[in-house]
């Protein structure tokens, strides 16, 4: 194969004139751009001693890449002594194969791998990938996604101040080019090449506040920061029960059970069942937020859609926004709630672990804590919401601090202003 002299940015920038002219790639390929804007790609051959030309479609609808592909096939008739206009048609099919454009060959991953993931973390791989990566590559065959180009996806989440999830949409990036490579849709992996261009994350524990005072000066200033209300409420009910922030963006309705909340094994971190105890204030979020969102599946939902969790990062701004970036995050509270009640509570240790539905150490303490010990694990609860929340502004006042408006249009958007947008 000879050296090709056509890029990607001169095929794009190229520009009409009053006459067609043309564009010659390598080896008989050639772009031919007519006056009225139009790109067609042509091979120019010989067979039977005779000139002919072969069309491979449009551009950009076929890439350049696909038409040397097309070629290349062409080429190969050649060799074989056939005449590859006989089977223009194939050509063309070849040409504008759509199998090996990344989104593709996304969601052919996604489905390939998606039954083993719990229903939340599926929606969260495709959501991400959907809002950062498709509207820049999504169109793209593999082949056609350099390092440069993958690192600028990745460099724009960055920029937004979402480190992990850069990381982790360049890791989805990678098992997505493995898995192309692997079927045959692609030869390189330019999302593993990028690894360490990556600005390096802080090692060690999530930051968090670990003390009484300063904790809940953090939740008076969160207060005071303007906010989609729904973001507000979910802030403090994670504050409340100390779970995980993926397990509230994905609490449904039906999970809920009196003064209980039963998150199914499919929803947790280490697939068991687990039951956060419901105190009084963390029962009052739920019964303000139910007129807001009680007509879709999701508590705490998107702003825009009912039906779509709240966005993953949309906690963790609002604690950076009032201040506290690289102090504390959503997953700190958890942190916070451990410090506090150990040290208050250094008895119930046991109890306050299976609160965080953390792994018992030994079978001992795997049979203390089958047990369940519920009627414990509610006073401890109040305790912590009630230190929590000392001199906090009320629940429904933040509701109607920051947009206490109708809840659900017909359509499934939660009806607040644009502005209210970014928080989720």
């Amino acid at each position: 194969m000879g050296v090709s002299v056509l890029t990607d940015v001169a095929v794009r920038k190229a520009a009409p004139k009053e006459s067609p002219y043309k564009l010659s790639d390598a080896q008989g390929l050639y772009l031919l751009v007519k006056p009225n804007g139009t790109k067609l790609w042509r091979l120019k051959y010989r067979f039977g001693g005779k000139e002919k030309a072969l069309s491979f479609g449009a551009y950009p609808e076929v890439s350049l890449i696909n038409a040397r592909r097309a070629r290349e096939s062409a080429r190969e008739e050649l060799r074989n002594g056939q005449d590859p206009s006989l089977t223009r048609q194939q050509k063309r099919a070849e040409a504008v194969r759509t199998d090996n454009q990344f989104r593709t060959v996304a969601l052919a991953w996604i489905a390939a791998h998606g039954k083993q993931w719990t229903p939340q973390h599926r929606s969260e791989v495709q959501s991400t990938l959907e809002r950062f990566v498709f509207p820049k590559i999504g169109s793209l065959p593999l082949d056609a996604i350099t390092p440069p180009i993958a690192l600028d996806v990745v460099h724009c989440i960055e920029k937004k101040q979402a480190g992990e999830t850069a990381r982790r949409v360049r890791q989805r990036m990678g098992a997505i080019f493995a898995y192309g490579i692997a079927c045959g849709l692609g030869t390189s992996n330019p999302a593993e090449q990028i690894k360490g261009a990556l600005a390096p994350l802080q090692k060690g524990q999530q930051p968090a506040i670990i003390h009484l005072e300063p904790l809940r000066r953090m939740m008076r200033r969160i207060e005071h920061t303007p906010s989609h209300p729904v973001t507000q409420l979910a802030l403090r009910f994670l504050a409340l029960t100390a779970v995980r922030s993926g397990e509230v963006r994905g609490m449904l309705w039906t999970e809920l059970e009196d003064d209980v909340w039963i998150i199914p094994s499919e929803r947790m971190k280490m697939r068991r069942e687990h039951i956060v105890p419901l105190s009084t204030q963390a029962r009052a979020i739920i019964e303000i937020i139910r007129p807001l969102t009680g007509r879709g599946p999701l508590v705490f939902p998107n702003a825009r859609w009912a039906h779509k969790p709240m966005s993953e990062n949309a906690m963790g701004y609002l604690i950076s926004r009032a201040g506290y970036a690289g102090q504390h995050v959503p997953h700190g509270f958890r942190a916070s709630f451990s410090s506090i009640m150990n040290e208050r509570r250094p008895e119930d240790r046991v109890i306050i672990d299976l609160m965080l539905a953390h792994v018992p150490k030994d079978a001992v303490e795997a049979a203390y804590n089958r047990a369940q010990h519920i009627d414990r694990r509610k006073q401890i609860s109040q305790e912590w919401a009630d230190l929590l929340l000392k001199d906090a502004m009320p629940s429904r006042d933040l509701l109607q601090r920051y947009g206490d408006r109708q809840a659900i249009e017909p359509a499934g958007h939660v009806a607040f202003s644009p502005s209210d947008a970014p928080d989720t």
